[in-house]
């Protein structure tokens, strides 16, 4: 049997601001569901030492709250590398730590990004009835369809 690739679930958000917690609220959620191969990091945002950790890792999912309004309330989608311009580095998006752990350390995971509809922004403690919704989605796609696959197959996402 061959070693099980190693999957980095990093979760975005502020649980102090309404919906954007989603992120974070993802990972309470599934983590004690994770096979022994994934491993799970909570980030108020993305910073350039992410990059190093990304390097680490075979597959990458990025989970964020989304104000667009996707068809099933929340969106699946793969991550590619992008240089972008930012006046800092304390914020940064997936593509550009992608980018940043290509060009610093050679290395090119496979990465997605989960994004989960939200609708209350302000600061507040807990999760709109929209947003528990469509956690509640992502949580349900994110077993049946990536969960399941990798350990069946064994195989990155």
């Amino acid at each position: 049997m061959t070693e099980k690739s190693k999957i980095l679930l990093l979760g975005i958000g502020n649980c102090g601001r309404a919906d954007d917690g989603l992120g974070w609220a993802f990972l309470d959620k599934i983590k004690s569901e994770l096979p022994e191969n994934y491993d799970y990091e909570y980030r108020y945002q993305l910073q350039i030492e992410d990059a190093d950790l990304a390097s680490q890792y075979e597959t990458v999912v990025f989970i964020d709250a989304h104000k667009h309004n996707f068809e099933n309330g929340f969106n699946w989608e793969q991550c590619y590398s992008k240089a972008t311009n930012s006046f800092t580095t304390h914020k940064l998006d997936p593509t550009t730590v992608l980018y940043l752990t290509e060009s610093i350390y050679n290395k090119t995971p496979n990465a997605y990004i989960l994004g989960i509809n939200g609708e209350k922004y302000s600061l507040d403690i807990g999760l709109s009835n929209v947003a528990k919704q469509n956690l509640l989605k992502a949580i349900n796609f994110f077993k049946e369809e990536i969960l399941l696959q990798t350990i069946h197959t064994q195989t990155p996402i």
